[in-house]
Formats: C-alpha cells, structure tokens, sequence
C-alpha cells in the first residue's frame, strides 16, 4: 500500500464510520511517519488496520463497507480491516505518540498512525514470520532504534513474563542480521 491509498482508506474509514478520526495500527502505520517508504517487506500488505478513534466498536462498519471482498476492494485493490484496539499489544504512552496524517486527500479527516517503535513492539509480539519480516525491512532501512524498542518492550504488558526475554533476544537477532 502507498501513502495515497492509505490516506484514501482514511478518508472512506471516516465517512463510514461517520468520524473524523481514526487509528491505523499494523504495518501501514508505518506510512504515518515514512510516507514515502519503498521496501518490498514494508510495503506489500494491501490491508490497513482501522478503528475509530471515538467509538472502536463502530469498526465493524468500516470493515463491512471497505474491507476485505467489499466493492471497494475489489475496485481498488485495497482495503480496510476494521479492528478493535486490543488487535495490537502496544507500550504505555502510545497514544500520545500517534503521527497525524491529515490533508486534502483525506479530506480533513485525520488517521492516526503508530509511532515506528511502538509498531515495531507489536510486531514483536505478535511474532508471526510475517511481523519479524517487516521488523527486518525496517531494521535494513535504519528506521528502528534497538534501545527505543527493547525500552518500549519493557514498558508493554507482556504474559507470561518470560516471553518478554524471548522478544528482546529475537529483536537482538535481528537488528545483528546483515
């Protein structure tokens, strides 16, 4: 997905769920704060993750209306998954790191994307071979500060208590990847 169909997601997540602000969370979050981004394993999703900022239950609309198999997916080839905000485990304060997309392409609407690092946390935790891909793109692309992600692991709600190592040795691995 680019920067310009994600901020088209935004603008028919909002109309949909009749908001004028939503979260992104999963990889095209990334596009927040690296609009430009181009890496095969950052930007090969079709899938935004999407709730409303004000009321997460109305998802469900937004997946009905722009999600995977509607019109708007078969018409544009990408589409929205109306999540609830428990979909991601992410670090205390993420909401306050939110990067604001917000301009004529999506009307005024404002889509709120996970700051790199903290996505980077839910990447880890998630740990699907998919996420620790992405986790590499983003390492390869000098995007990733390894201190600012082992600290936001360790602010994060993780259990059992000793996945957390796990995390922080898999994250290791990957930032000493080549």
């Amino acid at each position: 997905m680019t920067r310009d169909q994600l901020e088209h997601v935004i603008r028919a997540a909002a109309a949909n769920a009749d908001t004028d602000q939503v979260v992104i969370i999963g990889s095209q979050s990334l596009l927040g704060s690296h609009p430009g981004i181009s890496h095969p394993a950052l930007t090969s999703s079709m899938e935004a993750g999407v709730f409303p900022l004000p009321d997460p239950s109305l998802a469900i609309l937004i997946d009905g209306a722009i999600g995977e198999r509607s019109i708007f997916h078969e018409t544009f080839g990408y589409y929205a998954h109306g999540v609830g905000m428990e979909t991601a485990v992410l670090p205390e304060g993420w909401r306050e790191r939110l990067v604001p997309i917000k301009n004529e392409n999506t009307r005024g609407n404002t889509g709120w994307c996970l700051d790199p690092h903290d996505l980077a946390v839910s990447k880890l935790v998630a740990g699907r071979e998919k996420d620790l891909s992405f986790l590499r793109g983003m390492t390869e692309l000098g995007l990733l500060d390894p201190a600012v992600v082992v600290l936001r692991l360790r602010q994060t709600s993780i259990a059992p208590p000793g996945q957390r190592d796990v995390m922080e040795a898999r994250l290791l691995r990957i930032f000493k990847q080549p």
